[in-house]
């Protein structure tokens, strides 16, 4: 923990829930104890951190399923052992089958403008987008990892087959969409046993879904992309209305992107680019942001906070006018992250008074996702955020498969000619964050979170948090957050009364929640080679390093006798 310091010129203290992991050998964090354990049972093993993150994540499919499937799309920010930088996309995209007119919208306003008839584009197999999960995260593995795909899948086949402790978040969550789910016989048998949500500390067993991951383990991603598990799928589509088909399975593509880089008083920020919106702002804010004397104004303070909600405002409203796929709508990437652009933003900024920077129309991007930060001692690191978007997807199963289909349809503009707009083959547009970054060319901190819309402006804070007020990273990924797009400014609960209407003052209209955006998983890396794992209280986060090693060479046992010599 910091010295404290960056207290004394606070307007908004906290204390930390939890407490960090430190390890030398390797370091995973991710939003529940198994799928963190299931990654440290790879890096002990001597894999690798992509064999860690691909572990962590096919255990969160069955840990955390209301979050993340094999039906969905993410995002994976990969450094390699040599400096490299990837970034593998594998969101979901539009079935071909998909037009412009697809929906039924109720309202060409806010704030009903995302909504169709039925809620088509939210619930059921109309909602369904072709996934990229699977055949990102086996790509992934394949092209950098070292262990079998069998090998990285075990703890998840373990845990969907034997059974696992249902959280009070899962259960929560289970409680929270319980009309949806019921719905659906199969979801509903699962989740809402005998017509009650699941309870906290029951057993949950999977043995579908289960198979359905050793089929995985045995035949490989095929099996969803144009194979037996994927005709099953496409079968059930066609059978209950959906789109989804054999060709959307056959034909998806990931895609390999170069990476967006900034710099922060001296930090690297190395984030991904479009479709994502993430790398692309963090930047943009920062770069404004490094304009102003952050650590002076103080942490939480009505300056800051009021320089935070303006600077994203303009983010918003960017991101909604050029922030789309690039294989459809040119984004202009070197302006966005442009000093000019920034110099030219912040004299529009007044410090005393909020103004007005209308985001428009925004897409209702779930806050329901999750995210791994993981890294070895060889300098491989991951950075991944993956989704079925909302709470469990479209909130069905497909019968058979224990699948929870993705629910990404409802992130297009259910209104033709937009740039959001639906079309064949387009991928959704995310705001997906998942960080890396460098001091003086060395590693410095790693980071990501979910949150929907709210996640790349809480990555920005945590890199405020860390380079301009000196927190801890226990403290960064715990700090209290702010978001607004444009509307109404939302603070998390630990900010003071006082603070509150110091911003309404300014004429911002602000709204007191519990929560803004999700649990934070994050790494530091440390000049002795140590590795820090910090993961907040948003979620069940739990960071697990791995120390010690084996015996020193030449270390054996002696006989007897020449003890006793």
């Amino acid at each position: 923990m910091t010295d404290g310091g960056w207290r004394q010129r606070a307007g908004t203290s906290f204390v930390c829930e939890k407490r960090p992991a430190f390890g030398s050998r390797g370091m995973v964090t991710t939003n529940h104890p198994l799928a963190s354990a299931a990654g440290a049972e790879m890096l002990a093993a001597g894999g690798n951190a992509i064999d860690a993150a691909v572990a962590a994540l096919f255990t969160l499919t069955v840990v955390e399923p209301m979050m993340v499937g094999i039906f969905g799309g993410g995002m994976a920010h990969i450094r390699l052992a040599d400096g490299r930088h990837t970034v593998l996309d594998g969101l979901s995209t539009a079935p071909l089958a998909a037009t412009p007119d697809l929906y039924r919208p109720v309202s060409d306003t806010m704030p009903y403008y995302m909504e169709v008839e039925d809620r088509e584009n939210t619930v059921g197999p109309k909602a369904v987008a072709a996934p990229g999960t699977l055949k990102g995260w086996c790509q992934a593995l394949e092209r950098h990892g070292t262990m079998s795909l069998a090998d990285v899948m075990e703890p998840a086949i373990r845990h969907a087959s034997r059974g696992f402790a249902v959280t009070a978040y899962l259960a929560e969550c289970a409680a929270d969409t319980a009309p949806d789910l019921a719905r659906d016989p199969v979801i509903a048998a699962r989740y809402l046993p005998d017509g009650a949500p699941i309870k906290p500390g029951s057993r949950l067993v999977m043995g579908d879904y289960a198979d359905t991951l050793r089929a995985i383990a045995k035949e490989g991603p095929g099996v969803l992309y144009g194979g037996a598990l994927g005709g099953v799928i496409a079968d059930h589509f066609a059978k209950v209305g959906g789109l989804i088909s054999r060709a959307d399975l056959s034909e998806y593509r990931t895609v390999e992107r170069d990476v967006v880089r900034g710099l922060y008083r001296g930090v690297e920020i190395i984030g991904p680019p479009p479709p994502s919106s993430g790398g692309v702002h963090v930047i943009q804010m920062l770069n404004i942001l490094e304009r102003y004397d952050i650590r002076e104004m103080g942490f939480g303070t009505p300056d800051t906070l009021h320089l935070l909600a303006e600077v994203l405002k303009i983010a918003f409203a960017d991101r909604k006018a050029a922030t789309a796929d690039p294989a459809f709508v040119k984004v202009p990437v070197a302006k966005l992250i442009s000093r000019d652009y920034a110099a030219e933003c912040s004299r529009r900024i007044n410090p005393r008074w909020a103004q007005d920077w209308q985001a428009g129309v925004q897409p209702g991007e779930s806050a329901n996702t999750t995210h791994v930060t993981v890294a070895d001692d060889r300098g491989n690191v991951v950075a991944s955020t993956q989704t079925i978007n909302n709470l469990f997807g479209a909130r069905f199963i497909v019968p058979g498969t224990g699948i929870v289909p993705n629910n990404y349809m409802n992130l297009f503009d259910p209104h033709p000619g937009h740039a959001l707009s639906i079309a064949p083959g387009k991928r959704i547009t995310t705001s997906q964050a998942p960080l890396i970054t460098l001091k003086d060319g060395r590693l410095d901190f790693a980071l990501g979170l979910p949150g929907g819309l709210r996640i790349f402006p809480s990555a920005m804070q945590a890199v405020v948090n860390l380079v301009d007020h000196g927190m801890s990273l226990q403290e960064a990924v715990e700090a209290p957050r702010l978001w607004t797009q444009g509307q109404v400014v939302e603070v998390e609960h630990a900010v003071p009364e006082a603070v509150r209407t110091a911003l309404q003052d300014r004429g911002h209209d602000v709204i007191a929640l519990p929560h803004v955006a999700g649990g934070m998983n994050a790494i530091r890396f440390h000049a002795d080679g140590m590795m820090e794992g910090a993961s907040c209280w948003r979620a069940d986060g739990t960071p697990v390093g791995v120390s010690g090693g084996y015996a020193r060479a030449g270390v054996r046992f002696w006989p007897d006798a020449a003890r006793r010599g």
